[in-house]
């Protein structure tokens, strides 16, 4: 490969050339997601454009003979609804709102998560480290930060001291007292000695669901804790990138810079890595917001893969719009490459050729500036072009459909990860046709939802038995029904 990659690096502010700081191992941490209701088009959007990073670097690993190891943790715990040190912990208290333990509510949601990243096209984590199965690891690290007088207990809860780290708010700008202060949306406590200072552990309150004995006394660990913790016992001190929302920068990857760097004493991550949101009217979605549009209802209206082509055809660092509008353009731009993938396989042997070289090297020269998508995927159109016109004209020749083949597998296939199996696409299985059967499968669910209603249990059965027979599984959930196709 040509060109070298180079990544936009937060910290810096620049591009820089990246190789692994192990040879052999490249390392990438991704924040994940807070798991106490379904996945939006914002969590796709993270997933999605770091899933092209992690691909992309292991196509480069392939060549320059180093492994990737990607860690994405689960948030379970910890993580309360000011995003600091204020308010309930979000699972808690989405718990509270179903009549239900916060661990069900977890695990249900960290389920529904990866279903919609399955169907995305996102590859699984190597390891999907969870907070509540790491507290020994948490606690470990509060106790070394005491030791060393980077972190105090006051009153069952610990904090970081700020003041004891030089260059806090280093990542994010916000290095003066009164921005850092402002920022954290904390204000002064009795029991921190600065307000800008953040909690490691907190104090359970009488009732508090989810609580952990301590050395401080029962309860549980802040937010910023747990990334730091997890990455450093499985990527180890030094990690080569380090992922996540631009909404981050401060104070989570802030407080994670400064608790890791004082526990080790070395650089935490050498590439920080973060991705812009998806807007709605200019505004950014959310759930705090409820503007934020569900990846499970927006399925039932458009392919997966034409949403996961649509968040790639702009950068990771820029915001993406959403609109239905937005997405039926690029569901166009989605079919015709599909139809030219399968124009391609099916074609007979001839005797026209064509030079893929330049094509392939403006490809690697695009993901080689950092993951940029939008120039690669123009780049592939500008390919579809070339290859429909040569195809226009006469079937290609054995090496050249071969070398065609071997480009689209690769770039728009296990880099992009936008092309529909060689399977489903000769079987037909196109966006529209998987489209309308969704539609149909919807109508069925609702006539079922009535019967149920009417307590007509042999209607609604008779309809589940049915459509089983054909294949296609139907589960009762508390978010109501939803189906599957069975495997073979």
């Amino acid at each position: 490969m040509s060109s070298s990659l180079h990544i936009y690096n937060s910290l810096s502010r620049t591009k820089e050339p990246f190789e692994p700081l192990n040879p052999k191992l490249a390392t990438v941490y991704v924040c994940g997601p807070t798991v106490y209701g379904h996945a939006h088009l914002g969590h796709a959007k993270s997933y999605v454009s770091f899933d092209v990073v992690v691909r992309w670097l292991r196509a480069l690993g392939e060549q320059q003979s180093y492994k990737v190891r990607y860690v994405q943790n689960i948030t379970d715990v910890g993580h309360l609804t000011d995003d600091a040190d204020e308010g309930e912990d979000k699972i808690q208290k989405q718990a509270q709102l179903e009549l239900t333990e916060p661990m069900e509510i977890a695990q249900f949601y960290t389920r529904s998560f990866y279903e919609d990243m399955d169907r995305l096209g996102v590859q699984r984590p190597n390891i999907a480290p969870t907070a509540t199965g790491h507290i020994p690891e948490q606690i470990d690290l509060v106790t070394r930060l005491i030791e060393s007088g980077h972190a105090y207990a006051s009153g069952g809860n610990v904090y970081y001291s700020v003041d004891s780290f030089e260059g806090y708010g280093k990542l994010s700008g916000r290095t003066d007292q009164a921005a850092l202060q402002a920022g954290g949306r904390v204000g002064q406590r009795s029991d921190k000695r600065n307000p800008s200072d953040f909690a490691l552990w907190k104090k359970a309150e009488p009732g508090h669901l989810m609580k952990w004995n301590s050395p401080w006394g029962e309860g549980y660990p802040g937010w910023h804790l747990e990334c730091s913790a997890m990455s450093m016992k499985y990527l180890g001190e030094t990690i080569d990138i380090h992922g996540g929302g631009m909404e981050n920068k401060f104070p989570h990857h802030d407080c994670e810079i400064a608790q890791s760097e004082a526990a080790s004493g070395k650089p935490y991550v050498r590439f920080w890595m973060h991705n812009n949101m998806v807007t709605v009217d200019g505004v950014k979605m959310g759930k705090s917001l409820k503007n934020f549009v569900n990846l499970k209802e927006l399925f039932h209206t458009f392919d997966p893969l034409v949403i996961r082509f649509f968040i790639l055809q702009s950068h990771y660092r820029s915001p993406l719009d959403f609109s239905e509008t937005a997405i039926r353009a690029s569901q166009s731009g989605f079919e015709k490459l599909q139809e030219a993938w399968k124009r391609l396989l099916e074609a007979p042997e001839g005797r026209n050729q064509i030079d893929v070289t330049p094509f392939e090297e403006k490809m690697v020269a695009a993901l080689n500036d950092d993951f940029n998508t939008p120039v690669a995927l123009s780049v592939i159109f500008e390919f579809v072009k070339t290859l429909n016109g040569a195809l226009d004209r006469d079937s290609l020749d054995s090496a050249s459909k071969g070398r065609a083949l071997a480009l689209l597998d690769t770039y728009a296939g296990d880099v992009l990860g936008i092309l529909k199996s060689r399977a489903a696409l000769l079987a037909g299985e196109s966006g529209q046709s998987a489209q309308t059967l969704d539609e149909v499968m919807q109508v069925l669910l609702e006539l079922r939802k009535e019967a149920r209603a009417k307590k007509d249990f042999a209607t609604s059965d008779a309809i589940r038995d049915l459509l089983l027979q054909r294949g296609i599984e139907v589960k009762d959930t508390r978010e109501g029904a939803t189906w599957s196709k069975k495997k073979p």
